[in-house]
């Protein structure tokens, strides 16, 4: 089990995202992504530029709600050379906008509606998205487990797990070591975290926005540890 930093709060990249980025290179963070909305497409790219120096994978998550829009910021994520582009489900055009990229494309399964996102769907419909959205051609799935509306959202993680044996990207409401053992058990890969990181909400005993990573990458660790077991 790993994470991805996102340097974003309330859906959006934070405005000083350079400054916070720079201020945890030194933790061994293989994961860092942020929002397509929040800051400039200037600041994302000198973003990027600084993700990659350290050899690090980055992702930008779209939260744009139009196709119109997320037809832009797949774009945009094309354009800055992005690793991982996560969210939307225009499947087929996104795909066709990222043919001769680098670029890995993960998208939404379900219904997901609105800003900040919900997620609509049952487990079948996880599974059934999953299944189509890896044979037209996507990296993996971007699960907004925890937005669910119709669901339990360990049951949708272990639909999508049962669909694929690509990369399940949990994003969203990741805040305890407790969720990460669940979603690790449940079959996920990796998971997305920001708010609770830079809030300092995932272990309060601690002040420093490294420590918090420190802790998350810990109980990764532990959550591995565990899976091995049993």
């Amino acid at each position: 089990m790993d994470f991805i930093f996102m340097l974003t709060r309330d859906d959006q990249t934070i405005e000083d995202c350079l400054e916070v980025y720079d201020s945890v290179r030194d933790v061994p963070l293989g994961h860092v992504g942020f929002k397509d909305v929040g800051v400039p497409p200037d600041t994302l790219k000198r973003l990027r530029d600084r993700i990659k120096e350290d050899g690090r994978k980055s992702y930008m998550e779209v939260v744009s709600t139009s196709r119109d829009s997320c037809l832009r910021s797949a774009e945009v994520g094309a354009k800055l050379g992005i690793d991982c582009l996560l969210g939307g489900t225009q499947v087929d055009e996104i795909l066709g906008l990222l043919r001769g990229s680098s670029t890995g494309y993960f998208p939404f399964p379900g219904l997901p509606v609105g800003h900040p996102t919900k997620l609509g769907g049952t487990p079948q419909r996880i599974a059934d998205d999953t299944r189509a959205m890896v044979t037209a051609g996507c990296a993996g799935i971007d699960l907004l487990a925890y937005r669910a509306t119709d669901a339990n959202p360990l049951d949708l993680i272990r639909a999508a797990r049962q669909a694929t044996d690509q990369t399940i990207i949990v994003a969203g409401s990741i805040n305890s070591p407790a969720r990460i053992r669940d979603i690790a058990g449940a079959g996920a890969d990796l998971f997305t975290i920001g708010t609770a990181a830079l809030d300092g909400s995932f272990n309060p005993r601690f002040g420093l926005l490294a420590n918090q990573l420190r802790r998350i990458l810990a109980a990764c660790a532990g959550s591995d540890l565990r899976a091995h077991d049993t």
